[in-house]
């Protein structure tokens, strides 16, 4: 069997490790990459151009390739750009309606207080690529940004000999204002501290590999991050109901992403487990990337789980926090609404990860290692900043008056409270007059 069967209620204090303690991978990465960034800060351009050579294998021309984003939009099969405008579009949609209104609203007592949303002027977004194609994560870093009105909007995608044109395609489609052919560390510190030829940002997102990862979490103080990603992950919620090979189909998908990926099912059908486990046995021969597949599915935090009851299986996956959540179940509402801690949920049988993760609009830049618990994925709100606004009149702030100096004197603040006082004053003599 490819992946292990187990009762819930017969997990050690390892095995809970293993699944609720996942974690990027990053820390053996961290000496390197600090290194990286340091002398991509000092040297810029020749350091990136040192580092992509090494690690690369690419001695790079122009770092910047904005016109050959351009040029493979209009020369990639038309089908393939038919299927990157709607991808595009769907997300552009979904992203649209994210967008909050600036609000005022007066109090009755004096009061008018507000809030006021506007996008960052300077983002970047890693795109992975190289020799390999991501259109898809270009279009989920790039098109939130644009919506969420960002002036300028950097992208850095690793180069090769020959750069994937359907990811260059898809980064004009979605309305990068600047590429760049860099990848790993040395494009997260190109974009943080700025080069000869990349633009500085103000923040950084989108998904990347444990040195994309590591390099994050370094310039993260001098640069706004979205979150440190890991490996994919996934947990299918299933009943009874749930066709075990639609599930399976589910775990596999995930599993392909990298030999580090975490896939879980879990039900409260002892039998269920049994022949999901069984189908995702069957389906591995057959997919292209089993050797993958199969790493993946041998982790620790990899297996087919059975509860003692749906709670069980609830409270599990609520301390899991997964990136994925598919819940396939005669009562998926119901199921979900118990479910506060996921990044993106799939409900029913016929809505695949495939299908958020490349064209239905919702983003597939997510949390992992948990961090749903705290934060959600990428969307419009990861590119506004807000401000409070607000007015007092005269009777307001009289009325406030009190509140504001007993509070200002109990912290032994006397200006504040005399800032207050002044105003007070003046509003009295102006009365006495």
């Amino acid at each position: 069997m490819t992946i292990d069967v187990q009762a819930i209620a017969d997990l050690g204090p390892a095995d809970r490790t293993a699944f609720f303690e996942r974690d990027a991978g990053i820390e053996a990465v961290r000496g390197d990459v600090r290194e990286i960034v340091e002398r991509v800060r000092e040297e810029g351009d020749v350091a990136v151009r040192e580092f992509t050579s090494e690690f690369d294998g690419v001695e790079v021309g122009n770092l910047e390739i904005t016109d050959e984003c351009e040029r493979a939009y209009d020369e990639i099969d038309a089908e393939i750009r038919e299927a990157i405008e709607t991808a595009a579009t769907n997300v552009r949609k979904f992203h649209d309606a994210q967008l909050p209104e600036d609000w005022r609203e007066e109090f009755g007592d004096g009061r008018t207080l507000g809030r006021r949303f506007r996008p960052i002027d300077r983002v970047g977004v890693y795109v992975p690529g190289g020799s390999a194609a991501y259109p898809s994560s270009a279009i989920m870093g790039v098109v939130p940004a644009v919506v969420a009105g960002v002036d300028h909007v950097s992208v850095v995608t690793p180069p090769a000999d020959d750069v994937n044109p359907v990811t260059l395609a898809a980064i004009h489609a979605a309305g990068a204002d600047a590429v760049y052919s860099v990848g790993g560390a040395q494009a997260i510190a190109g974009l943080a501290y700025g080069t000869e030829t990349i633009t500085r940002v103000q923040k950084i997102v989108g998904p990347g590999n444990k040195w994309v990862t590591a390099a994050k979490a370094e310039v993260r103080g001098d640069v706004e991050i979205d979150f440190l990603a890991g490996p994919s992950e996934i947990v299918v919620v299933a009943d009874e109901t749930a066709d075990p090979d639609l599930v399976a189909a589910e775990l596999l998908a995930q599993a392909e992403h990298d030999p580090n990926a975490s896939v879980v099912a879990v039900t409260a059908d002892e039998a269920t487990a049994d022949e999901i486990a069984a189908a995702v046995d069957d389906g591995v021969d057959a997919r292209e990337r089993e050797d993958v597949i199969r790493e993946a599915l041998a982790n620790d935090a990899s297996g087919v789980l059975h509860a003692r009851s749906m709670s069980e299986a609830i409270l599990f996956t609520e301390e899991y926090a997964p990136e994925h959540l598919s819940i396939i179940a005669d009562d998926d509402e119901s199921l979900l609404d118990r479910i506060d801690s996921a990044g993106s949920v799939f409900l029913g049988p016929h809505t695949p990860v495939a299908a958020g993760d490349y064209a239905s609009g919702t983003n597939h830049v997510l949390p992992t290692d948990g961090g749903a618990r705290v934060t959600g994925g990428l969307s419009v709100e990861t590119f506004l900043r807000s401000t409070t606004v607000q007015r007092l009149s005269a009777g307001g702030l009289a009325d406030l008056g009190e509140t504001i100096t007993t509070l200002a004197d109990a912290e032994g603040l006397e200006a504040h409270a005399e800032s207050v006082r002044t105003r007070l004053d003046r509003l009295e003599n102006d009365r006495d007059r």
